[in-house]
């Protein structure tokens, strides 16, 4: 369980980091305004994390074939079949609530800043 766990983590980590690669150019679009920028941030990260969450409930529902974590785990380390749903399911919903977590607390401090710079007058 714990490679599965391991794959889990390491293909969501990817998905959110293109993801943060997208915000991070949003907000250098948007750079000459500090707090626009750091609220267009605040919101695509918000954005992200409500994706996760919709993830993570669907997650059970998905067939386990059907994901990414399912290609990448070689075959002599798959677990049967009759475990195989719940064993997948399980991993991605917890590292999808994982980064969930931890995308909204990037979120928090984005909008703290958009706030700090708004309340500078910037």
């Amino acid at each position: 369980m714990d490679h599965i766990r391991a794959i889990a983590f390491a293909t969501v980590m990817r998905a959110c980091g293109f993801g943060s690669l997208a915000i991070f150019c949003v907000m250098i679009g948007l750079s000459f305004q500090a707090r626009v920028a750091f609220q267009a941030g605040g919101f695509l990260t918000v954005l992200m994390t409500l994706i996760l969450i919709y993830k993570a409930w669907e997650a059970p529902r998905r067939s386990h074939r059907r994901t990414e974590l399912w290609l990448y785990l070689p075959e002599d380390q798959r677990p049967p079949e009759n475990q195989a749903q719940w064993a997948v399911a399980t991993a991605m919903r917890e590292t999808y609530l994982t980064f969930a977590r931890w995308t909204s607390l990037v979120a928090i401090v984005m909008w703290l800043l958009a706030l700090l710079f708004s309340l500078l007058g910037r």
